[in-house]
């Protein structure tokens, strides 16, 4: 049993050392108190010298043990002098199953933990049989490179920790849970026991319980063959990526891929290069089978069609020859160019400030001062400090002149002479004083308005979220 664990701790503290840290720098721990995170613990404890180390427990609430559990993670923090926190989530959202659900919950409370105590590195006690049992299910669920590539022994996780800042590392992927007992036997660790881990109702459990100990009688040290294959597939994933990148490179402009591109590409190429523009989105993966109907239509679709596709987290939209990924629209106006949101207009004044945000119209305004002795038109500062201000998404019948020797047109006429895909046209709102239309985002400022000669002239811009 000594010949587990006795290397363990001079393992832990090489593994420590290399990651990515200033000297000094505080760490935290992910402590559920079960096996793993004490061990962990203790080897942090062991290893962290002069850092900062903080414990943080997620309370779940889904045990009637959680109370006694978040008690035992205090009591051994306070016995070995290190900082407790602990952060109670409800998990509102069950559709993707109680284990994901409660895993989403506890890496946003982790991150909140993290920001509050001003710690940028994060160690979990993920281990080699977690690895192991990671790249099964993965397997079992048809998972690609990107999925068998199982866990990173670090990597910056803001869409699990909310901010890019904050390093997740896992310094005890090459050990083994027997080691981790053996070390824990050795040192008379005491933790607790999550019932919860019992029930091969979920799927990492089964794994645990009935398909891992039949691998490990029939191919011994299974395990660490694993972790080589999924280092294998990482090493495939990172070339994947970089001619993925290159290959959206090559299409992209003005947030849009062309459709010719995407035609010209081999489909295993244009899958990647697809997976690949939805990874750096941050939109969600979509299945084999949704990628192949999505592509079937974006490129067999007939010339001028206004092609739209429905994602869980987007519109897949084609217009004059490109491919748009576009945001939902459920919090902003109708999708169609003739609908017209009916919601009260918002009033406003400008006190001089650089930019204002209207989450309710999904962007910020911002008031650009146009360079003195320059022929850019904008209105007179001291003018517009005095107007009762408006912003709405258009209602039908506006209409902008935007210049005197221009002819005044209704936006709808104007979005067409600009290609302004249909679906943008209803999400671009209008800012005006009563009875009169100032600006419209995606076109400009109305001419009966704007200064030339004023000394202090302000333009106006319109940025989406």
């Amino acid at each position: 049993m000594m010949s587990l664990q006795s290397n363990l701790a001079p393992l832990f503290s090489k593994t420590l050392s290399a990651l990515p840290r200033e000297a000094g720098q505080p760490i935290a721990i992910a402590y559920s108190g079960g096996l793993d995170s004490s061990v962990l613990l203790h080897l942090a404890h062991a290893a962290a010298g002069d850092a900062p180390l903080f414990a943080f427990h997620i309370h779940h609430g889904l045990s009637p043990n959680a109370d006694a559990w978040e008690s035992h993670c205090a009591a051994a923090c306070a016995t070995l002098g290190i900082t407790f926190a602990s952060r109670r989530v409800t998990l509102e959202d069950r559709k993707a199953g109680t284990e994901a659900s409660a895993r989403q919950a506890r890496y946003q409370a982790l991150g909140e933990l993290c920001r509050e105590h001003g710690v940028a590195l994060l160690l979990t006690a993920h281990h080699l049989d977690d690895q192991a049992e990671t790249v099964l299910l993965q397997l079992a669920r048809g998972a690609g490179p990107a999925g068998l590539s199982g866990m990173d022994a670090f990597n910056a996780a803001p869409g699990l920790l909310g901010s890019s800042d904050i390093l997740l590392a896992r310094p005890l992927l090459e050990v083994s849970r027997a080691q981790l007992e053996a070390y824990k036997n050795a040192h008379a660790i005491t933790h607790i026991d999550d019932e919860s881990n019992a029930d091969i109702r979920h799927a990492r459990n089964a794994l645990r319980h009935t398909v891992m100990p039949a691998l490990a009688a029939a191919f011994p040290g299974f395990q660490e063959r694993f972790a080589r294959s999924a280092a294998h597939a990482r090493s495939a994933q990172r070339l994947l990526t970089e001619l993925a990148e290159q290959d959206l490179q090559a299409g992209l402009a003005e947030d849009s891929v062309a459709v010719d591109h995407l035609r010209a590409l081999g489909e295993d190429r244009r899958n990647n290069l697809l997976r690949h523009w939805f990874g750096v989105r941050g939109i969600r993966i979509p299945s084999a089978a949704w990628l192949a109907e999505m592509v079937a239509q974006l490129l067999e679709a007939r010339e001028g069609a206004e092609l739209l596709v429905t994602h869980p987290d987007c519109e897949v939209r084609r217009h004059r020859g490109r491919v748009y990924l576009v945001p939902n629209p459920k919090a902003l106006a109708g999708d169609e160019e003739d609908e017209y949101d009916e919601r009260p207009v918002q009033h406003f004044r400008w006190q001089g400030e650089a930019s204002i945000a209207f989450p309710d119209y999904g962007g910020t305004l911002h008031f650009e001062p146009v360079p003195e002795g320059t022929a850019g038109e904008g209105f007179a500062a001291e003018w517009l400090q005095q107007q009762q201000l408006t912003i709405a998404f258009r209602r039908g019948g506006e209409r902008l002149k935007l210049a005197p020797n221009r002819p005044t047109r209704g936006l709808k006429q104007h979005h067409q002479a600009l290609g302004t895909p249909a679906w943008e046209r209803s999400r671009l709102p209008v800012v005006g004083i009563p009875g009169r239309l100032l600006y419209a985002a995606g076109i400009g400022m109305d001419c009966h308005y704007v200064a030339t000669e004023s000394n202090f002239r302000i333009a106006m811009r319109w940025q989406a979220e």
